[in-house]
């Protein structure tokens, strides 16, 4: 009897030192490594970013009859969200918060608030393509930089329509070598509004095509250079010509960028032509980086605009000039972190060559540029 019961008794004894190790090893699943934890904070952080853009600043204004006024100004705020879903699957969208929404009358449904709202898809790791609303590949540094980053557009991407719908598509043919070709509805809003004063027929498909190179033409030198064509109506196109130019010589880099626009039917009206006018600029922008917490920067741009050229390129007679420069100095208090705060005196000058009339204005800003990562 004294035997069962040792028996027993060691039976139970091996039974729960089981269940305890069954318990314990159940307890180890159930909680991930440390490893496994990063890598699904990390994979979840790939699949959503959440940024705000900001470049706010006061701006103290003057003209030809001297002191106009001061104000604060938000000048961009935007917010955007991206990530990759797969290894072949992105989105990204980015909407402008201080302007309007209503997009009920545009071709594409949207509003031009909404900057970028598309997925994109990589099929195989050099080729690759961006369905949906997304920023015109025409070429040109300052074109392509993050819209927070420009203290002064030049009247030529101040009067751009910049941000259409389409598809992209992407061929990365070797290191530093990339090809894009783009197709996009050629306008927002509707063929009155953005053409006024017209009466010929629009295009029954006003599309924008695009050729565009990135490229590397030395470790110093890096292009972004285009070639456009827009339908804009059954007998007038638009053919648009950028050359954007990096150069990089360690704490000293800039960009020149030239771009030229010949338009059958006058997209921009900077002047009051209605056909055949074409824009001219050339800009130069140079940084200085003192120490890696200041940074020194100038800007000039020179612009053209002439009518009647009857369709042929540097053919028309100059109507208007233009003069843009800017100055400034860039604080930047974190190493790791993109906020910086900024000084900066911009001067523009408009000469129109048929009164000889000229007018010139003035500003100086004080402010921040923060992208904030808030997700």
């Amino acid at each position: 009897m004294k035997s069962i019961f040792k028996i027993f008794g060691a039976s139970a004894l091996l039974l729960g030192l089981s269940l305890t190790a069954s318990a314990q090893q159940e307890h180890y699943t159930d909680n991930k490594s440390l490893a496994e934890t990063v890598g699904l904070i990390k994979e979840k952080q790939d699949k959503f970013n959440l940024y705000l853009n900001i470049n706010s600043s006061l701006d103290l204004r003057a003209n030809n009859d001297g002191f106009e006024g001061a104000n604060f100004t938000a000048r961009q705020l935007r917010i955007e969200a991206k990530g990759n879903i797969t290894d072949w699957l992105s989105y990204r969208w980015r909407q402008r918060l201080n302007r309007p929404n209503n997009g009920g009358g545009n071709i594409d449904n949207l509003p031009t608030s909404i900057d970028i709202a598309g997925i994109g898809v990589s099929p195989t790791e050099k080729f690759s393509m961006f369905l949906g609303k997304q920023c015109a590949a025409y070429g040109g540094i300052e074109f392509d930089l993050n819209p927070i980053e420009i203290y002064e557009y030049s009247d030529m991407i101040e009067y751009m329509s910049n941000f259409l719908t389409g598809v992209n598509f992407a061929y990365d043919f070797e290191a530093g070598q990339q090809l894009q070709f783009q197709v996009l509805n050629g306008r927002n809003g509707s063929y009155a509004e953005t053409y006024p004063g017209t009466t010929v027929d629009e295009a029954k498909i006003p599309f924008v095509y695009t050729l565009n190179w990135n490229g590397t033409i030395a470790p110093f030198w890096t292009t972004r250079w285009s070639i456009s064509h827009m339908s804009q109506s059954k007998e007038h196109s638009m053919q648009y010509l950028a050359l954007g130019n990096h150069f990089d010589f360690g704490p000293f880099n800039g960009h020149f960028d030239f771009m030229y626009s010949n338009e059958g039917l006058n997209r921009k009206m900077i002047i009051p032509d209605i056909e055949d006018v074409e824009y001219t600029s050339f800009l130069l922008k140079l940084n200085y980086n003192i120490t890696p917490a200041w940074n020194l920067f100038a800007k000039g741009m020179y612009e053209t605009a002439g009518a009647g050229n009857g369709a042929k390129w540097f053919n028309g007679d100059k109507v208007r000039e233009s003069y843009g420069y800017y100055a400034g100095v860039e604080y930047y208090p974190f190493e790791d972190n993109n906020l910086h705060f900024f000084m900066t005196y911009i001067g523009r000058t408009q000469k129109l060559m048929a009164t000889d009339f000229s007018a010139s204005n003035h500003k100086v800003l004080l402010g921040f540029i923060y992208q904030l990562k808030m997700f």
